[in-house]
């Protein structure tokens, strides 16, 4: 069974796959029965998404809106509870083998006055449980891009340049966010608008990011700072 898996998980991500070996019997049949019934839930679905290949996995209580806006990729997995709203300009865009963590949410527009950009993910995109990506300005992930846990990913900011008027009806700021590729985004990070983060980079927990991060950088701290460079940059 667990070589049959193997194989099948190869195929479909395109790279190599192995189920860790202590994994029992009793375990593995509940986890392919979970995933069978995610399975038929992306097919009873799938011709309601603009575009989408199977596979396509989508857990319990998983809530989307504007469906019609979503592009999905081959093997996508959407974890229970999780929430995209994919009211915007260019919709989501999301590559193949991508996994939304539970309790996740995309949130393309908070108010129907100015509506968001659009987000594309790129392929073999993991984001844990927990995230909140705010799709304001544009947001683009790139491939191989791995995101830890209650990650905020924040697209707009507010003016607040004058007491007169309050801040919620002050301009809205919407520069956009870039993640690059191979990136490794921390536990309880928050990536603020305006910020592009270079390939191979990595962002420690809790960090919160502010400025562009080169690539190949490992940025941590409150604001984030650079603590040392994986290699020279060429």
């Amino acid at each position: 069974m667990k070589k049959l898996i193997n194989s099948l998980a190869r195929k479909y991500k395109g790279e190599d796959y192995r189920l860790d070996n202590d994994i029992s019997a009793t375990a593995l049949f509940s986890i392919l029965l979970n995933r069978f019934s995610m399975l038929i839930r992306g097919l009873l679905i799938k011709t309601s998404f603009k575009s989408a290949t199977s596979p396509l996995f989508i857990g319990k209580n998983v809530k989307f809106r504007n469906k019609r806006n979503i592009t999905f990729g081959r093997s996508v997995t959407i974890n229970a509870n999780c929430y995209i709203d994919a009211l915007s300009k260019k919709g989501v865009v999301i590559g193949d083998a991508f996994s939304l963590g539970r309790n996740s949410v995309i949130e393309c527009t908070g108010v129907l006055q100015l509506i968001g950009e659009g987000i594309i993910i790129g392929n073999n995109v993991g984001i844990s449980a927990n995230a909140f990506i705010s799709v304001r300005g544009y947001i683009k992930i790139g491939d191989n891009t791995i995101i830890g846990p209650s990650v905020a990913i924040i697209a707009e900011n507010h003016s607040f340049e004058t007491f007169e008027t309050p801040i919620r009806l002050q301009k809205v700021i919407r520069k956009g966010i870039e993640i690059g590729e191979n990136c490794w985004i921390g536990a309880n990070v928050v990536i603020l608008d305006g910020v592009k983060i270079g390939n191979d980079s990595v962002i420690a927990a809790g960090a919160v990011v502010t400025h562009d991060v080169p690539n190949s950088a490992i940025f941590g701290g409150v604001p984030a700072k650079l603590i040392r460079m994986r290699k020279p940059l060429i």
